[in-house]
């Protein structure tokens, strides 16, 4: 380079940093008195004349360059906004003879761009149903797999006058009253010795209920001395007397009750509630643990949370939320038991929680307690509890499914997006999964090889990622309905769907599809509980995502074999007793008749393609009706490519029958490995920004107001 140009620049350079150096704003004493000012807070000249408080600077206004487009989606975001707030709401109640609610209102379908804060799910007012005209109306929770049929079952008919089935398949309080004034005996020694091994079994690995080698020696005591009339140990072996027979009989017709163990629960229920204990004893929350999950076996989870409530604050009032001095209670079995009881306490609330749809009982912050853990000596260890990390996995899972709830599925107002909630959430979730303990992982291999607290674990995971995502999944399957088919090129070259949209609804998929082949392998090796509760839940909450999974692109028809299937599985344990498995299956029996009729609209409006007649997709949403965009499809139909081969009726058959192997129809592919496909790894890592953005989702619960908790029925 030339010598004198380079002199030339480097003075026009040195020029340029004086001019930046001299751009500074002087205060406004300086400036009022015209004289120099040091820049500085407060500045010398303040200082020097003692007005160092009276030092302000003006407001600067400074001039930065932006993009065009960064401008234009601001001027977007503002007209949306400004539209929404002004936008008229036309109510007009609409009634029916089994539902009320609110009304519904007139929107046109958003945008995505929106940054809306709730979930598509949730409306502004609760969901009551009437149930009889003696009786007030049920509340029906937002996160409940039967509210979500109901969603379900409406988009497919296109109506929001289709009701909601209420629960009638539980034991009726009638039947506890007379089971109860049965007045049963104690069973022989042998007989009582066998009943307590098989509750032990069947649900001592799962939970920890009580301590194992002091309950089989207090048992020998109590029949060595005769001290049969001791209230509280007699409703605690009559509690493990009831899961003993649950687990060992077919039918109890004595007692009335489909399910074997009635007349022990009902005589354990009958003795506890005669007294409140003033100062509680462990045993009573052991008691009040059994009775409150044999509540499931009976479909009747009101008394279950009841139960379990009870529990909490009996346990509250001892401060068993706090880790107690080892100098106020020196035995480390003791210590370890009071722990793990509360520990229990916290699970059932949690998931007895997020079954119903209800809070939790009790907030993270106001627990300061140790996590369980090993005593010494290891054999002490082993006689009296079981694996201290899985009860702590079990704990951490629980935390993550009250996060849910509270995060996705309340009436909180939270300033983050909805997307940014889920997106925490799942990233929660995949660091559980993560971070267990080897022995704890499931053997996708050989399912069966894996004992039954593996099995409930991951199927409770599995269970929490559906609760996270499937409210995207049914707002995907409605924006495809609404839009042709396509998932993509709108007109103005935009995407109809976002990419983490599908993201979330084949991680639905995936967790379902997990779900189901972990619940039919049990099922086809005769594993698989006759009266438990939670594997005929899970199994129908796997079979609604599965029957969605067969219309989306992100799916596969073959998973309708699969919703098939899992209908006569729930059949099945219906007519056997199961009262879960009966009122599941009465659900997914009006699922499966809505989805005949779907599919038979579906080919007559092809049939009538030109005459420009649209479906009601919105029905599902709640108040507001939606007029969709409709694109020319570019990526195929919400039936997928196999929907002529299909069929839904008569024409659909299981996995087998559409020449598919159980573990391909279900998927082969673990809920964890979900986690690692490349657009879940991009969801995961988007900023808080990006997702307030581009959130696909929140305009459609801005605008429609409600999916779950549309009422103007």
């Amino acid at each position: 380079m030339n010598p004198r140009r380079r002199s030339r620049n480097s003075e026009e350079a040195n020029e340029s940093t004086k001019r930046q150096r001299r751009k500074f704003v002087a205060c406004q004493r300086c400036h009022a008195h015209k004289i120099k000012c040091s820049g500085d807070q407060p500045c010398a000249k303040c200082v020097a004349v003692g007005c160092a408080d009276e030092c302000q600077y003006a407001p600067r206004d400074r001039q930065v360059k932006v993009n065009e487009s960064y401008l234009d989606l601001l001027l977007s975001e503002n007209r949306r906004l400004r539209e929404q707030s002004g936008s008229s709401v036309n109510e007009a109640e609409a009634t029916n003879d089994t539902e009320t609610g609110p009304p519904r209102t007139a929107a046109e379908i958003p945008d995505e761009s929106s940054t809306g804060v709730s979930n598509p799910l949730i409306g502004d007012r609760a969901w009551f149903h009437p149930y009889a005209p003696s009786a007030p109306p049920i509340f029906i929770g937002e996160a409940a797999c039967t509210a979500f049929a109901t969603r379900f079952r409406r988009f497919l008919t296109g109506s929001n006058a289709t009701a909601h089935i209420p629960r009638t398949q539980y034991v009726k309080d009638w039947n506890i009253a007379a089971a109860n004034a049965d007045n049963v005996q104690w069973p022989s020694l042998q007989q009582a010795r066998l009943l307590v091994k098989i509750a032990v079994y069947q649900i001592g690995s799962v939970y920890h209920l009580l301590l194992r080698k002091s309950t089989f020696e207090k048992l020998e005591e109590i029949y060595q001395t005769g001290d049969f009339d001791n209230t509280i140990n007699k409703c605690k072996f009559f509690a493990l007397f009831a899961f003993g027979e649950a687990y060992s009989m077919r039918a109890e017709p004595a007692s009335g009750s489909r399910v074997p163990g009635t007349s022990y629960f009902a005589r354990a229920m009958g003795l506890l509630l005669q007294v409140l204990p003033e100062r509680m004893i462990i045993t009573h929350l052991e008691t009040l643990l059994l009775l409150s999950l044999f509540s499931y076996y009976l479909n009747r989870r009101h008394s279950a949370y009841v139960l379990i409530g009870s529990a909490m604050r009996l346990g509250l009032c001892t401060g068993m939320n706090h880790n107690i001095p080892e100098s106020q209670l020196i035995d480390p079995v003791e210590r370890q038991h009071r722990l793990r009881v509360w520990w229990t306490i916290y699970i059932f609330d949690r998931m007895w929680g997020s079954k119903m749809g209800v809070p939790s009982q009790i907030l993270d912050e106001d627990i300061h307690l140790d996590m369980p853990s090993s005593i010494d000596p290891p054999q002490l260890h082993d006689e009296q509890f079981s694996d201290p990390e899985y009860l702590t996995a079990n704990v951490k899972l629980a935390r993550i499914v009250g996060e849910t709830i509270a995060k996705l599925y309340s009436r909180r107002k939270y300033s983050e997006t909805f997307l940014q909630r889920v997106q925490k959430l799942l990233k929660a979730l995949k660091n559980w999964v993560e971070t267990l303990p080897e022995h704890i992982r499931l053997n996708q291999d050989d399912l069966e090889a894996n004992k039954k607290h593996i099995t409930s674990l991951h199927l409770s995971f599995n269970q929490c990622v559906i609760l996270t995502t499937r409210p995207t999944l049914l707002h995907l399957l409605i924006k495809l309905s609404d839009n042709g088919g396509a998932t993509s090129n709108r007109g103005d070259g935009s995407e109809v769907v976002s990419q983490p949209v599908l993201t979330l609804g084949e991680a639905c998929i995936h967790a379902a599809r997990h779900s189901y082949t972990i619940i039919l392998s049990k099922w086809i090796k005769g594993s698989l509980p006759v009266f438990g509760y939670f594997h005929a839940h899970y199994l129908f909450s796997s079979a609604l995502v599965l029957a969605m999974s067969s219309f989306v692109p992100i799916g596969n028809p073959g998973d309708l074999g699969s919703f098939t299937t899992a209908l006569e599985v729930l059949r099945s344990m219906s007519e056997n007793g199961n009262l879960a498995a009966s009122e599941f299956f009465h659900n997914l029996e009006q699922v499966k008749i809505c989805l005949d009729r779907y599919r038979e609209e579906r080919q007559q409006r092809r049939g009538d393609r030109g005459t420009g007649e649209k479906r009601n997709g919105a029905a599902a949403i709640g108040p507001g009706g939606i007029t969709a965009y409709t694109p020319t499809p570019s990526m195929g139909s919400i039936m997928g490519p196999g929907e002529a081969g299909i069929g839904v009726g008569q024409n659909y058959g299981t996995a087998a029958n559409i020449g598919m192997p159980v573990a391909d129809a279900a998927g082969g592919f673990t809920t964890a490995m979900a986690f690692l496909e490349p657009t879940m790894q991009d969801f995961l890592a988007q900023s808080d920004f990006d997702l307030g953005m581009l959130n696909p989702v929140d305009t459609f619960m801005n605008d429609t107001e409600s999916l779950y908790t549309y009422h103007g029925l």
